[in-house]
């Protein structure tokens, strides 16, 4: 399944996330600090959906309340 979300309160523009049977194969981030998106991208490859959830959900930046970590979570949860 293909999961296209667009984020709000962060830098990145879109969120772009292939899931199979509940794994995640691949996330990309559209706009965003590119060193830290793609960070988070090979750190999610691989992991359960409810993982990453669990452990990116909450994540603030800069005290805005969210962050781009957080938004995947989200557009995770979303898809669930």
């Amino acid at each position: 399944m293909t999961i296209e979300y667009t984020p709000r309160g962060v830098c990145s523009r879109k969120i772009t996330a292939e899931v199979e049977d509940g794994v995640v194969k691949s996330v990309i981030f559209t706009g965003g600090c590119n060193g830290n998106t793609q960070g988070i991208s090979r750190l999610v490859k691989g992991m359960k959906v409810e993982d990453v959830i669990s452990r990116l959900e909450n994540v603030d930046c800069g005290g805005r309340g969210t962050s781009c970590p957080d938004q995947l979570a989200k557009a995770l949860k979303q898809a669930l």
